[in-house]
């Protein structure tokens, strides 16, 4: 029995056997927009990464779309370099889409949903919708990318390594000045924390394919390469 993180066969190839990853993907975007969009509408803190754009605007005079693009480039850079690949563009396809649908999604502004209801609903959301863009192995977020390098190459548990990774930017955006607040510490702990599970779940139970955490064969020294869509 394959282990729940890692793909039970390689990734089919042509357009149509790429339609259900696609479809995965998308999936986990709006899923993943969705959490975001009652994590704002909360109004209990703000994630990792926005904790480190806010203290990013705090000394530099940027958006904080600009900021979160240039922490991606960043992200992006440190894999391409790791792994010995092409920088990928699709984690950047990721962030425009996710961007895009939370700006559709705060025009309902569900006020009737209170703030601690809204905050552990978006704490589901978001870790399932990540969970489902990993698995389609297609525009992985940048942060995640160096999450799975870290799980695949140093054997680093991957709820282990995604919440050491965004702890770093969370520290790194309060000693900028950035907010933390109790919902940044429940995105940490628990979106950051049950990604893993859920992955495992839809690998058990749903029988989909995990895409994105490959693992090389044992006693293999090649570089590791998780199918991102975007790399050919």
């Amino acid at each position: 029995m394959s282990h729940p993180l890692t793909p039970a066969r390689p990734s089919d190839t042509g357009l149509r056997g790429r339609l259900p990853r696609y479809a995965l993907y998308l999936a986990g975007c709006v899923v993943f927009a969705s959490g975001a969009t009652l994590f704002i509408h909360s109004g209990l803190g703000v994630d990792p990464l926005d904790v480190l754009s806010l203290g990013i605007l705090e000394h530099v005079p940027l958006t904080i779309g600009l900021a979160q693009a240039m922490i991606a480039a960043v992200c992006v850079a440190l894999w391409s370099v790791w792994n010995r690949r092409r920088p990928v563009v699709m984690p950047f396809v990721t962030f425009l889409l996710c961007g895009s649908l939370i700006d559709l999604m705060r025009l309902a502004d569900p006020q009737w949903i209170r703030p601690v209801p809204a905050l552990a609903l978006a704490v589901l959301l978001c870790a399932y919708g990540s969970g489902l863009i990993i698995m389609s192995g297609t525009g992985i977020r940048a942060m995640d990318l160096i999450v799975i390098s870290l799980h695949q190459r140093m054997g680093v548990p991957f709820w282990a390594a995604k919440v050491g990774v965004e702890a770093v930017l969370l520290t790194l955006g309060w000693l900028l000045g950035g907010p933390v607040g109790v919902g940044t510490l429940a995105f940490l702990v628990f979106v950051d924390g049950l990604i893993q599970p859920f992955m495992a779940f839809n690998a058990r139970v749903l029988k989909l394919t995990n895409h994105g955490l490959a693992a090389p064969a044992a006693g293999s020294s090649r570089p590791l390469r998780p199918v991102l869509g975007s790399a050919r």
